[in-house]
């Protein structure tokens, strides 16, 4: 008997201490506790409401999350970021609220609907025992909870009674401004909830559907939350209805325990319900038709149909009938004409060597997005490739830029990825004018860069090679993460199989030296290049400049050669002065070369590298050892780059030596 009670309360603090960390776009599947009035509809929303009145609704995760360690009683950090719509029976009523809840319990028994929210009842209501904290979003006015009006926000301590509350709507970035937003009125809106453990402090931002998250919250407050939140808590939503009722869903929802929160991928929302025409405006829209006289109507119809030809051959792209399965993939070609005001060289961001990068605002969401032109003139294999980028698609990492869809038109392939406002990592290192980046950010952006390649690499349901790990690849978000982009040479296959030999691709100076026998991409090749670029943003220079003398013109080889004579640290950046972290910098040079070693076996793996990054393990490998003694019967650093040097007429840009 004591056996068995040991290994469930093991099994259940292993889960508790996995399911930090989860993102929903859309909740199908989703694994979720639901009760009450709360469902998923077949679409993939989470409804906590429906038509019900006096009633009350309850989703939580089903495995409970660690938020205190065992050796000290502080909350650990965690944020989340959830869209929300509330619909309301009357347009002018919004009837009661929901509110993000941290409970001890997925069960909250013996409460009560209408402006209690399902959270307390009249008894318990600012009882210390509750362990209950909640934001509340709520749209009715009550005296007795002391609400400031019936459009807030608030910040719940064991009670309605907010510690702190706002009226609904956020601060401009553009002018200052305070703009309003309605709770109830029926349109998706996006919020961020972030709790600092160290500080203590709590920040609570709202906006609409696809505007940028706003700097300044709207609701901000140092708070103490450790004799509030206990050592294990469930996360989750409740809502409730009153003499009046309101749909509550969630479409979206992500969580991260000590961490900066995954974005949703708003694209793959669910869609709301559509509302129905009303029959007096389809017999407004029939009266306004009939008057227009058979001539009139000739001519129109003569213009529209040369306007539809001209339409037609400027939006005209491939598709398939085996494309039908990727549907929800798929952008049309007018949809990015549209966000892109006609692909317009305003709207150019960069050219690489695959083709033109243009910044898009999609019209219908106002989401942001960085389209990529691919020529692409071979149909062979076009189906596995469209399939490959599908795949890719539903990576979700918050150190991975999202890729959201495909288009594709004679010739061309078009790729749209989630847009980074920062652009991209190799700007601030070797563009002039631009702000030096400090150590630290460095430092920060490779550990993100090297946690999303593991994911790649061993924590996806398939391996995926990126085959193009570099500094322009990695881009930069509004609070300057570093996430990997541009998955257009990615290619991936099961855990435990063998990817396909390939034709050459990746971007010389980056290119593992094994790939000129085999062709052959590995995950290795991607430890390669991932060595190259720990190099590049150490000592901010390229894998290869021709414009230095010949023993510093591969950045490889300088490298090694000054550990060799001892000075290695003499290499990093002149720009970051003496504001650098010496151990973290030499760790980083040091590993960039084991990672860049010429022998695929000696490479590490990208687990145990961002170990060594952390600081979990001490970096002491024999292989690394044998580079400095320079042994003539091991495999020499010279060379190992020779491949880049018969390259003398090329840019540092992709290439690819036929199909992908």
């Amino acid at each position: 008997m004591l056996l068995k009670i040991f290994i469930y309360t093991l099994l259940f603090k292993l889960a508790s201490l996995t399911a930090g960390d989860f993102t929903y776009n859309g909740f199908k599947g989703a694994n979720l506790s639901l009760d009450g009035l709360a469902a998923l509809t077949p679409n993939g929303l989470l409804r906590l409401t429906n038509i019900s009145k006096h009633d009350q609704g309850h989703a939580f995760s089903s495995v409970p999350l660690q938020f205190k360690r065992s050796s000290m009683d502080t909350v650990i950090s965690f944020s989340t970021v959830f869209v929300f719509s509330v619909v309301p029976e009357y347009p002018m009523y919004g009837g009661h609220g929901f509110a993000f809840v941290l409970s001890p319990s997925m069960r909250l028994l013996q409460t009560l609907p209408s402006y209690y929210l399902g959270l307390f009842n009249a008894t318990n209501n600012r009882d210390p025992s509750n362990y209950i904290f909640a934001v509340e979003f709520d749209t009715l006015n009550n005296a007795e909870v002391a609400d400031i009006d019936d459009n807030h926000v608030g910040i719940d301590i064991n009670s309605l009674i907010s510690n702190k509350s706002a009226s609904a709507g956020f601060t401009s970035d553009d002018d200052g401004q305070f703009k309003n937003l309605r709770l109830w009125s029926g349109e998706p809106m996006q919020v961020w909830i972030e709790y600092d453990g160290l500080n203590m402090q709590l920040n609570v931002t709202l906006s609409s559907l696809g505007k940028p998250k706003p700097k300044i919250p709207l609701l901000s407050s140092t708070i103490n939350l450790s004799s509030i939140i206990m050592d294990h808590m469930y996360v989750g939503f409740s809502a409730s209805t009153g003499i009046a009722y309101s749909y509550h869903y969630i479409l979206g929802w992500s969580f991260m325990m000590n961490g900066k929160v995954p974005e949703l991928n708003i694209s793959s929302l669910p869609q709301l319900p559509q509302t129905m025409t009303s029959s007096k405006d389809k017999t407004k829209a029939i009266s306004i038709w009939l008057p227009v006289s058979l001539s009139v109507l000739v001519l129109m119809t003569v213009a529209a149909a040369r306007m539809i030809m001209v339409r037609k051959k400027r939006f005209s792209e491939l598709l398939e009938d085996w494309e039908l399965d990727f549907e929800l993939h798929r952008f049309s070609y007018k949809q990015l004409y549209k966000a892109t005001r006609g692909f317009k060289d305003e709207y150019l961001l960069g050219v690489g060597g695959f083709g033109r990068v243009y910044k898009g605002v999609l019209k219908d969401t106002k989401v942001e997005v960085a389209i990529k032109r691919v020529c692409h003139e071979s149909r062979q294999g076009v189906r596995e490739f469209v399939a490959e980028i599908v795949s890719l698609g539903q990576l979700q990492h918050r150190n991975l830029v999202p890729l959201l869809g495909y288009c594709r038109r004679e010739g061309e392939l078009i790729l749209v990825y989630e847009y980074m406002p920062n652009r991209s990592l190799d700007k601030f290192l070797f563009c002039e004018g631009k702000s030096t980046l400090s150590w630290s950010r460095r430092f920060w952006i490779i550990k993100g860069v090297a946690s999303g390649l593991l994911y790649l690499h061993e924590d996806w349901d398939r391996v995926v090679i990126h085959r193009d790990v570099k500094a322009s690849n990695v881009l930069l978000d509004g609070d300057m993460n570093g996430r990997l982009g541009d998955f257009g040479l990615a290619r991936l296959y099961d855990h435990g199989g063998v990817p396909q030999t390939t034709h050459l691709a990746g971007t010389v100076g980056y290119l593992a030296p094994e790939l000129f026998r085999t062709c052959r991409v590995t995950t290795s090749s991607d430890v390669f290049a991932f060595g190259v670029f720990l190099l590049e943003v150490a000592c901010g220079r390229r894998p290869i400049d021709r414009e230095k003398a010949d023993n510093q013109e591969v950045l490889i080889d300088w490298v090694l050669a000054n550990w060799r004579k001892g000075t290695i640290m003499e290499t990093r950046d002149e720009r970051l002065g003496e504001e650098y972290v010496a151990e973290e910098l030499e760790l980083v040079l040091k590993l960039g070369l084991l990672c860049s070693h010429p022998l695929p076996t000696a490479r590490p793996r990208m687990r145990r590298v961002t170990h060594l990054l952390h600081g979990d393990i001490p970096l002491a490998d024999p292989l690394l050892n044998q580079l400095i003694t320079k042994d003539s019967t091991f495999v020499k650093y010279e060379g190992s780059n020779a491949y880049a040097m018969s390259f003398t007429s090329m840019s540092s840009e992709s290439l690819l030596f036929s199909g992908r």
